[in-house]
Order: structure tokens, then C-alpha cells, then sequence
């Protein structure tokens, strides 16, 4: 596996501990609808939080939250709108993102609830 994944799949692994630590449940990890991809789909209260994880090894190009295009924001909500209505829900959509940097051995977890709106 490249270097990059690899380091995805620990910034995803990382995400999910971090929510369960702060009172989400871990609903979904890598849910897929055509070509889109949810990294996490968690629940706290009556609130279904579609997370999108960035891990990046350094910030010279930037921080990881910026790297969350349009096109991305799309396929996201076209993905949570089939889940909803698949799985016969009735709460409120928030997306959010998980910024994971690496700082020499440790990673630095910014949450971002609300990181975005889908109109």
C-alpha cells in the first residue's frame, strides 16, 4: 500500500476514535453510493454527521480542510441523501471534517463541525 493511503487509513482510524471519545456512535466507515464515499458516518443526538477525514504529513501545500472541493461537498451529499432515505431517517444532516496533521511523532486532530453547507 503507498505511503499516502497508508496514512489516510491511520487519519481515518484516528477520526473515529476521536468522535467515540466525544460521545458519537460509529454508524458507517467507508460508506459508498456510486462513485461517492463517505469516510464516517456517526450520530450524536438527533444529529447524523457525515464526516470528511484529511490527514496530511505536513502543511507546506496547505491545510487539510482546504483539499475538500466542491465536486467532493457534491458526491457527499448526493451519498447521504441515498443513505437517509435507504435507511428511513429522520434527523438532522450536519457535514463535518476531521483535520489530521502530523507534527514529528504526534497528529494533530482539528474538528470542524458544520465545515460546510449543502445548498
Amino acid at each position: 500500500m503507498a505511503e499516502h493511503n497508508e496514512l489516510g487509513k491511520l487519519g481515518e482510524e484516528l477520526a473515529v476514535e476521536f468522535l467515540q471519545q466525544n460521545g458519537y456512535t460509529i454508524l458507517e466507515t467507508n460508506w459508498t453510493f456510486q462513485k461517492a464515499e463517505i469516510d464516517i458516518i456517526a450520530q450524536i443526538g438527533n444529529t447524523l454527521a457525515v464526516v470528511e477525514v484529511k490527514t496530511r504529513s505536513s502543511i507546506e501545500f496547505g491545510l487539510p480542510q482546504d483539499f475538500v472541493k466542491p465536486k467532493k461537498i457534491q458526491l457527499l451529499v448526493k451519498a447521504v441523501n441515498e443513505y437517509v432515505t435507504s435507511n428511513d431517517l429522520d434527523v438532522a444532516i450536519r457535514f463535518d471534517i476531521i483535520a489530521i496533521c502530523k507534527e514529528e511523532n504526534n497528529y494533530k486532530i482539528d474538528h470542524i463541525p458544520d465545515a460546510f453547507y449543502h445548498f
